[in-house]
């Protein structure tokens, strides 16, 4: 089995150069999925991801939905082999703040072994070394006992709405024993680690209204209630001095969890200086990883109202805005999780003023089985590259689309990638290093050989 993991170590050498200018290709598409005016981007991006995939003879096409396309590509060995479906996403998100980039975020740029470009790791990256393995092991004339399809999609920024809308009518296409996520990170660049789940998520916007106009401050104050004070008064009511959600029922659903199996060492010290991190903000007695993993957790993502330009304008605004996102675990549901807050949110507001709440789309959370074939191929791969035993980790972010695809086609998913928290995904100078994607390419090549060896024996 070496010989296989030999032949693709050197075909990466060999083609370093050829990888590494189809790599900036992939990442001057301008694919903001979540902007319309970058449609023809998204377009001209699905075809040239089909056109490479054609060039690894693999049967490759686009499935069309209600949005952007989804690029899918197979390799058929056999109906008496086990099948692999590798998830990843052509999608980026937006570039703003674009004046704290040192670079032009779609013109990628090479400092030292990194490369610095929006979507250098999330996802083109990550997908990215699993396009090379599939053209490594055509180059090489490798015909691995496994049958392997590709679904990557233009749509994970933005909830996935896409993919999941044809989820059920391209169920045969999409079937699969196996779901392997590439989108995930290891805790350092030195320590291996497969992610065995992730967190949900649902979100929602909420606006206040205290007036039909904004009103002078000074002829006003004291006698109309201020919206965004009512709205800083019922948001900080979420929770008790100690972190926990104050909600009723919000924790009905959630279950402890046996941890003996994860590594929950996290170096407080290295976070700070990493992040600038200035408090921590774990949920009652839990650890800060415990927080993180296995708990549900709200979250204020942004807030607004009255004058924020230059100087000053006394005002009392008619209106108050927050965009909130709880982080949801198994068991919790989006849909009710969504309608706790709500109600929280309208019984507690100050009276006579009126609040809307517009939940959004959510998704369900993951878990995976730790003793599957894929996560105990995808364990030992890591290991044999990194050289170093492979730990177990979870996620606290979230995949939404993950749940459904593994759901609907009732397909065991695994999480893995090669991203570091300090890559500034979804923010200004995004970066990966060549090196983790290399280590990425040695992994997948590795998975794949695995699950071919033990599938068919």
């Amino acid at each position: 089995m070496n010989k296989v993991k030999n032949n693709l170590q050197q075909w990466f050498k060999d083609n370093e150069k050829k990888n590494l200018e189809d790599f900036f290709s992939f990442l001057k598409f301008s694919t903001i999925g979540t902007d319309p005016s970058f449609k023809s981007e998204m377009e001209k991006c699905a075809a040239w991801l089909i056109d490479f995939l054609k060039d690894c003879q693999m049967k490759a096409r686009l499935l069309d939905t209600p949005s952007y396309p989804v690029v899918f590509a197979e390799k058929h060995y056999s109906d008496n082999v086990p099948t692999l479906l590798i998830y990843g996403h052509y999608d980026v998100q937006p570039v703003d703040p674009l004046d704290l980039w040192d670079s032009d975020p779609f013109e990628p740029t090479m400092k030292g072994n990194t490369i610095y470009a929006r979507g250098a790791l999330d996802n083109k990256g990550q997908i990215f070394y699993v396009l090379l393995v599939m053209k490594a092991l055509h180059e090489l004339l490798i015909d691995l006992p496994l049958n392997i399809k590709l679904c990557i999609e233009g749509e994970e920024e933005s909830g996935s709405e896409g993919l999941s809308s044809i989820l059920s009518s391209e169920k045969e296409t999409l079937k699969a024993d196996s779901l392997l996520v590439v989108d995930l990170d290891i805790p350092d660049k030195n320590t291996p680690a497969i992610t065995l789940g992730a967190r949900g998520i649902v979100t929602m916007d909420v606006e206040v209204i205290g007036a039909d106009i904004d009103l002078h401050s000074g002829h006003h104050g004291g006698i109309a209630f201020n919206p965004i004070r009512a709205l800083v008064d019922v948001l900080a009511k979420l929770w008790d001095e100690k972190g926990v959600v104050t909600i009723k029922s919000f924790y009905d659903d959630v279950e402890e969890v046996a941890t003996k199996d994860f590594d929950l060492s996290f170096d407080e010290k290295q976070y700070v200086k990493e992040f600038g991190v200035r408090a921590f903000s774990p949920e009652g007695d839990y650890t800060v990883v415990e927080s993180n993993w296995f708990r549900p957790a709200i979250e204020i993502n942004g807030i607004e109202g009255g004058y924020h330009g230059k100087g000053f304008k006394t005002v009392l605004p008619a209106k108050a805005h927050a965009k909130l996102s709880c982080r949801i675990v198994p068991h919790q549901t989006p849909e009710k999780v969504g309608r706790l807050i709500a109600e929280f949110l309208k019984e507690n507001i100050h009276k006579g003023l009126k609040i809307n709440v517009d939940l959004h789309h959510g998704g369900s959370p993951i878990i995976s089985d730790k003793n599957s074939l894929l996560a105990k191929c995808t364990s030992t791969a890591y290991s044999e590259v990194f050289k170093t035993p492979c730990k177990n980790i979870m996620a606290g972010g979230s995949v939404p689309i993950i749940a459904e695809i593994a759901e609907k086609l009732d397909a065991i998913p695994v999480m893995m990638g090669m991203g570091l928290a300090s890559d500034n995904i979804h923010a200004p100078n995004e970066h990966f290093g060549w090196d983790r994607l290399e280590k990425g390419f040695q992994v997948v090549g590795k998975i794949l050989e695995l699950m071919a060896h033990h599938g068919s024996s």
